[in-house]
């Protein structure tokens, strides 16, 4: 996730168009992608993705997002997830991705949260709603004090330079980005090419900005 410095999301009811989706970033130059828990058997559409991903993906990290109790973490532990993300801070999950060893970065919208999460061995918070909560500034913020800290905002995040240089700027580990990177009319017209062209650039301007 730091190496790149940016975690898609995306989800769609259509197993297809989700492995379409993933092989677009992995050519895009992605190694690191988050399905998110967004309806009804997602985790089986989940568990058939992250089968294609290691027979035709070699490097690919494939983890769920969107999860909110111990027990939907579990599956998709189960289906092969190699992280787990949540948009808020739930305690049991810390205990059922930790037995497994497996990396959980949970959601948090204040200080105390962030807190309380790395005492629950969570590497990477995810800061979200990301703009609601405050935005670069609240980042920056935070790692005044807790300069250890390593952050991933979601919302807010757009792949623009001016946009990605105000949350880099105030020292974000990664982003995570959803319908931005993925517009539905591109998905709709199964122009995928232009996923891979968009994620290339982006990850080119991240990776000027963590130079700098």
């Amino acid at each position: 996730m730091i190496e790149s410095g940016l975690v898609p999301v995306f989800y769609h009811p259509d197993p297809d168009i989700c492995k379409n989706v993933l092989k677009a970033c992995y050519d895009g130059g992605l190694r690191v992608f988050e399905f998110t828990n967004r309806a009804d058997f997602a985790h089986e559409i989940f568990s058939e993705l992250s089968k294609y991903a290691r027979a035709e993906l070699p490097g690919m990290l494939l983890g769920a997002g969107s999860i909110i109790d111990a027990g939907t973490a579990a599956i998709y532990i189960q289906a092969g997830a190699r992280f787990i993300v949540s948009p808020a801070l739930v305690p049991e999950m810390a205990v059922v991705c930790n037995r497994r060893n497996i990396m959980w970065a949970p959601g948090c919208g204040t200080l105390t949260e962030i807190v309380r999460a790395q005492e629950l061995g969570a590497d990477i918070v995810k800061i979200f709603p990301g703009a609601q909560v405050g935005g670069p500034p609240f980042v920056k913020a935070v790692l005044g004090p807790m300069p250890w800290s390593l952050i991933m905002p979601t919302g807010g995040v757009s792949p623009d330079k001016e946009n990605l240089k105000e949350w880099f700027g105030s020292g974000v580990s990664c982003v995570g980005m959803g319908s931005n990177l993925f517009p539905k009319e591109w998905l709709a017209q199964g122009e995928f090419g232009k996923i891979t062209e968009l994620i290339s650039n982006t990850l080119s301007i991240i990776k000027e900005l963590q130079s700098v």
